[in-house]
């Protein structure tokens, strides 16, 4: 693989954390960072969308998403390093692949909000360089996985409303800024609808003080039970997952022995993922709602002009593909491909890029456009050059996706049920033509993208030696990669 000519730079900013706020206004700020703010004042704004198990099947019902489609940049091979939450949101933070950040699990020596502080990992985070460079920073939301409101507010954030367990939307508690506030079942509680308000006020207030903003809204849905707004309830009563060709995959005999025994799905099954479908759709109406409410509100101030959107999810998911029901962790990709969707001054409208990215790179994205030094050892690549219409000198040949199972953690709420499908530990190598799998019980998948993008035919046994030896090097290299080693 050539090496690639980006770089990045090898010191991190030093973050000075400043006391939360109690209340809605910024924290006290450090000379330091008055200082720095007292830098160019054009600067751009940033609006990172984080949804939760979000497929490219649930664009259709986001209009505004559509249209930041025709209004921006679609990223049409972007993966995630694991197709699980935690994992997945370690890397955006930090740009760095699981094997380096520590992170493979939600919970456990190997995985999870404590093992992600353990590592150190979140003094090196897009915020912490972000924030030490001028920016008001907020997270709204979702963190990661087994963290809970009581715990302190992390580094590198000047406002913090995150709650636990989020995911009924309901019946929550958010720590706003350090101080624990208690929702109920009212409409107005609905977290969504809640998270959005605060994003606009953060996003005004940040504008009315002349300072750049970074704000990710990280929501929890669509994840289960997807649970969707109240004026939502009851919309596409007709809508059905879309039945690919590996829905409910006709011949499963060459597929690795933790699948490959799977049944075929059931009418009863069936129409229970289309219910699920239905919810899925109504859920991410909230979320579309909260971006055109950001996009108007910016534009009533003109900083609509000077802010970027960015819109992805932190893994994909699959529903009835390979005769499972719904869920993630597997590489296929159903659940290692997710919609990352640009808008911002300069971005072309209408353009589609199909080099390969990863959600390595969005940490290093962030942070170069916010004229800040990224954190040590990213191993993502800016994505900058894309935004302005062009293209890095060397492209890189494939992305590395890690993944440590099965899971048998009946608490998590990612815990999966062997119809939803709970692969064992397995490392794949996804290039633009082929995606190759090798598990830790010596199995291998392999499938031809351009001739079986729906990953249906496992051909691992008719790849000659020297294919085979190819795809074993470039995979081992990316497994032990760091930093400028894993850019190629």
């Amino acid at each position: 693989m050539a090496s690639r000519r980006i770089t990045v730079a090898a010191a991190a900013a030093t973050a000075v954390i400043a006391a939360a706020s109690c209340g809605t206004g910024s924290p006290i700020q450090s000379a330091a960072e008055k200082a720095s703010a007292a830098g160019p004042k054009t600067r751009p704004n940033i609006v990172f969308i984080l949804t939760d198990d979000l497929h490219s099947n649930l664009l259709p019902y986001m209009p505004n998403v559509k249209r930041m489609q025709q209004r921006g940049t679609t990223f049409s091979n972007f993966f995630l390093t694991d197709s699980l939450c935690c994992p997945s949101r370690a890397t955006m933070l930090t740009g760095r692949y699981p094997h380096n950040t520590g992170v493979f699990t939600n919970q456990g020596s190997d995985g999870g909000y404590a093992t992600f502080n353990r590592k150190g990992n979140h003094k090196r985070t897009f915020a912490t360089s972000l924030k030490a460079a001028g920016y008001n920073t907020a997270l709204l939301g979702k963190y990661m996985n087994g963290y809970q409101p009581t715990m302190p507010v992390p580094p590198g954030w000047t406002e913090w409303y995150v709650a636990g367990n989020g995911y009924p939307n309901y019946n929550y508690k958010l720590n706003e800024n350090g101080r624990l506030v208690s929702y109920g079942k009212k409409p107005s509680d609905y977290l969504t609808d809640v998270l959005s308000q605060k994003s606009i006020d953060f996003a005004k207030r940040s504008v009315a003080a002349k300072k750049p903003f970074m704000l990710e809204l990280s929501v929890f849905t669509p994840h289960g039970p997807a649970t969707p707004a109240p004026r939502d309830k009851g919309k596409f009563p007709k809508a059905k997952v879309p039945r690919t060709p590996a829905f409910n995959e006709a011949d499963m005999s060459d597929k690795p022995a933790w699948i490959k025994g799977r049944p075929k799905l059931t009418k009863k099954q069936i129409k229970q993922l289309d219910t699920t479908f239905r919810k899925r759709a109504r859920s991410v109406l909230a979320i579309d709602k909260a971006i055109g409410d950001m996009q108007a509100a910016l534009r009533a101030s003109g900083a609509d002009r000077n802010t970027y959107f960015v819109f992805t999810s932190d893994n994909g998911f699959h529903m009835g593909e390979h005769r499972l029901m719904g869920g993630k962790q597997t590489a296929y990709d159903t659940d290692i491909k997710v919609p990352l969707i640009v808008t911002g001054p300069g971005v072309p409208a209408g353009r589609t890029v199909s080099a390969l990215t990863q959600n390595t790179d969005l940490c290093p994205t962030f942070t170069e456009l916010g004229r800040a030094r990224p954190p040590a050892q990213v191993d993502g690549i800016s994505l900058v050059p894309y935004l302005k219409g062009k293209r890095p000198r060397n492209e890189r040949d494939g992305v590395l996706i890690e993944h440590h199972g099965p899971n048998n953690v009946a608490s998590d709420p990612d815990f999966q049920a062997a119809p939803s499908g709970n692969p064992p530990t397995y490392n794949a190598l996804r290039t633009s033509r082929e995606l190759y799998v090798e598990y830790a019980n010596g199995q291998r998948e392999y499938y031809d993208i351009r001739r079986d993008p729906h990953q249906l035919d496992n051909t691992v046994q008719r790849l000659s030696p020297g294919q085979l030896r190819k795809l074993k090097s470039m995979l081992r290299e990316l497994t032990t990669c760091k930093g400028r080693e894993c850019q190629k």
